[in-house]
């Protein structure tokens, strides 16, 4: 009896299944970037939280404290929308700051850290996506965790006068989010030393008169830096005025952004 000779695969098939058989072989960590990558993100690292565990905690309690790293995934607001930030009064300015350099880009971000929270639990470690822009408590002005400390512990910048993250490459420019694991992830870097020096453009230009022009320190709390109520009630007033609560004169402003 002669022998039948099987068809042998697709070329496309044989491809599409080395693919699958690499990223399932990939480290979690890169499996995570490739996500982010996908998704069209400008900045991603990992963040160690052991040095941290008592500022996440006193921030947002139970649901957030006792994650040992926190991965940390930021998407560059249009430098074109942001440049035009002076001029904030003209309602196609302030629709489009407000829309595109925040809600669009807060939805991508979350979009993302679901489907990276959901890749971490198939793996069957805990995970908790952080939204991109969720106040939680009305009294400190704040979100239940600071997305800015997992991207400063993570090596990707440092906290500016404006308590902002200022990274090299955007300045300020960025929007963030945050996954919370237990996975035994690989640190991305260390925090970034503080390069604003004598600069105080994102001090002189606040409408608010909300920051003190104080450098970062670890050890310090917020209101050393910056009064949110200050900026809170601005933005009220702002919104009273003109329908529309924009500012963003401090990302504007900065010159690590601007220079982009």
């Amino acid at each position: 009896m002669s022998r039948v000779q099987l068809p042998s695969p697709a070329p496309f098939i044989l491809a599409a299944f080395i693919r699958l058989e690499t990223v399932s072989n990939m480290r979690i960590d890169d499996r995570a970037n490739s996500l982010a990558i996908d998704a069209g993100c400008d900045f991603y690292g990992i963040a160690d939280l052991s040095s941290a565990q008592q500022t996440v905690a006193d921030q947002g309690g139970l649901l957030v404290q006792g994650y040992p790293y926190a991965i940390s995934v930021g998407i560059a607001m249009p430098g074109s929308i942001v440049d035009q930030l002076p001029n904030r009064s003209n309602p196609a300015v302030a629709v489009a700051y407000r829309h595109h350099s925040y809600h669009v880009i807060n939805q991508r971000l979350d979009l993302l850290t679901s489907r990276i929270a959901g890749l971490l639990q198939k793996e069957e470690y805990k995970a908790l996506p952080v939204s991109a822009s969720e106040r939680y408590d009305n009294e400190r002005i704040c979100a239940v965790f600071s997305h800015k400390l997992a991207a400063h512990l993570a090596g990707l910048g440092w906290i500016g006068k404006s308590c902002l993250l200022i990274t090299p490459q955007a300045g300020p420019r960025v929007r963030w989010a945050s996954v919370l694991t237990d996975a035994p992830l690989q640190s991305t870097g260390q925090p970034l030393p503080e390069k604003c020096g004598s600069c105080s453009e994102c001090v002189d230009i606040c409408p608010a008169d909300a920051f003190t022009g104080q450098p970062f320190h670890e050890d310090e709390p917020r209101s050393v830096r910056y009064d949110a109520r200050k900026c809170e009630e601005y933005h009220v007033e702002a919104d009273g005025a003109t329908g529309f609560r924009v500012c963003g004169l401090c990302v504007y402003v900065c010159p690590y952004g601007r220079r982009v």
